[in-house]
């Protein structure tokens, strides 16, 4: 493992008014939850496998749509990354999106699947929004503006990440055994699970709100695109905790996450490294 930046540029400040940026996001996400929620557990829903072998469903497309076509109006000179229809435009702002993170929750009738919405300005994601319609949950953030959620009085609620400074103590979410053990990381899950008090596999975006409202000390996973990860980036540094890849660096590519409440980063990777 190669040394950590010790100023991290997912947590570094930034320059600019991102309370416009953060407004469109929120009203990207109430387009992209009325077209996911029009088709969820629907009993004609149409599914269809990818080349990859992943699911796509109609309401994939259309939620990816919807966003695209209400960015096109308000951000036309913005770039879009989105998990459907890839790439277009080309500017240092660009918006990236995974319209239903949890396909397969999604198309099995399970609430637990989200729409992630980030803004990423010169390749760092500096506002993100992670809204979950079916159990009417949703987590935002912009840097310098906090980290929120919504409750059941409709009053936002600022996040926070815990004060847990011991591993030992931890509460953790490692995803997959399955994701560990093709990644050829077994050996550290069993250091990992084996040195904290609790560990679980929450899967997909919920673990990293978890982490984010303080219920949680780590969630690392592999096999992540940017569109998986990017809008989580913001929800959970501003919330006073730390993500990076796997290997400890502030990267969106490295195709791995690790995000904690912070004060332990370094212990989980001096811990999940400790036999290279």
């Amino acid at each position: 493992m190669t040394s950590p930046s010790s100023t991290p540029l997912f947590n570094a400040p930034f320059e600019g008014d991102l309370q416009p940026d953060l407004e469109l996001a929120l009203q990207l996400a109430d387009a992209a939850d009325a077209a996911s929620m029009s088709r969820f557990d629907a009993a004609d829903l149409e599914v269809n496998l990818k080349a990859d072998a992943s699911h796509v469903t109609e309401a994939d497309l259309a939620t990816e749509r919807a966003i695209r076509a209400v960015l096109q109006t308000e951000r036309p000179s913005d770039g879009v990354f989105g998990e459907e229809y890839g790439v277009t435009g080309d500017s240092h702002r660009q918006w990236i999106i995974d319209p239903i993170d949890g396909t397969a929750n999604y198309l099995k009738g399970i609430p637990m699947w989200t729409t992630l919405i980030a803004l990423a300005i010169d390749g760092v994601p500096r506002v993100g929004v992670a809204s979950q319609p079916a159990i009417g949950r949703r987590w935002w953030a912009a840097t310098g503006l906090g980290a929120w959620t919504n409750t059941p009085s409709g009053e936002p609620r600022r996040l926070a990440v815990s004060s847990v400074d011991s591993i030992a103590a931890s509460s953790v979410s490692f995803q997959s055994m399955g994701q560990w053990r093709d990644a050829g990381k077994l050996g550290a899950l069993e250091r990992l699970t084996s040195s904290v008090w609790r560990d679980r596999g929450y899967g997909d975006t919920w673990p990293y709100m978890l982490l984010a409202e303080g219920r949680l000390e780590f969630v690392a996973e592999f096999g992540v695109k940017e569109y998986d990860i990017a809008a989580l980036v913001p929800i959970v540094t501003e919330a006073g905790g730390r993500f990076t890849s796997f290997d400890g660096h502030d990267s969106l590519s490295e195709r791995s996450s690790l995000a904690t409440n912070g004060v332990l980063h370094d212990d989980f990777l001096q811990l999940l490294h400790a036999n290279g």
